[in-house]
């Protein structure tokens, strides 16, 4: 009995890992690219400092992510067709990923010797209409997430996984 109980347990930790994995890996790579864009944009020539960065928010963004998931976030559209749930989760996830990037920034104002008004006052650094911007993409670079996690909680995470890295299996409809 208690060998089953490990087992289970350990099962529920690679599997959770696992999420969180591939969040982490998703973020990554937008943060990762947001980097690049903004160095290229600014002739900066500190590249890879920056995806030092992308990757410690990459996983501070993940967490948060992952613990808004556990508390069953955004999860009152699931029995509707799958671009209600999928739109609304990116909505909600944008506004929470944007929030906390904000208090991020605020806290690295007062760290740099800024007021908390100073650096409440800059938005983290942004006009209102950069604030803005940022969350339309936040929705838009999420609504692929989703689609995903939502398609794998319909045909089943394991099968999505296979779909896409061991082999693809032909589908066939059912017949009415």
């Amino acid at each position: 009995m208690r060998d089953q109980q490990l087992a289970h347990i350990k099962e529920k930790g690679v599997a959770e890992a696992r999420r969180l994995f591939w969040i982490v890996l998703y973020l990554w790579v937008l943060l990762g690219l947001f980097a690049v864009h903004r160095s290229i944009v600014l002739n900066q020539q500190d590249v890879f400092y920056h995806q030092g960065f992308a990757f410690i928010n990459a996983l501070v963004l993940a967490k948060i992510m992952f613990v808004a998931e556990a508390f069953n976030i955004a999860e009152g559209m699931k029995h509707r067709p799958l671009i209600y749930p999928i739109a609304y989760k990116s909505a909600v996830y944008a506004v929470i990923l944007l929030s906390f990037h904000v208090v991020e920034d605020a806290l690295m104002g007062l760290w740099r010797g800024k007021t908390l008004g100073e650096s409440i006052s800059s938005l983290g650094g942004g006009s209102l209409e950069e604030i803005l911007v940022v969350a339309l993409i936040m929705f838009v670079v999420l609504m692929p997430f989703f689609a995903l996690r939502e398609v794998g909680r319909e045909i089943g995470d394991d099968k999505l996984y296979e779909q896409f890295f061991v082999r693809r299996t032909k589908y066939i409809p059912m017949q009415s």
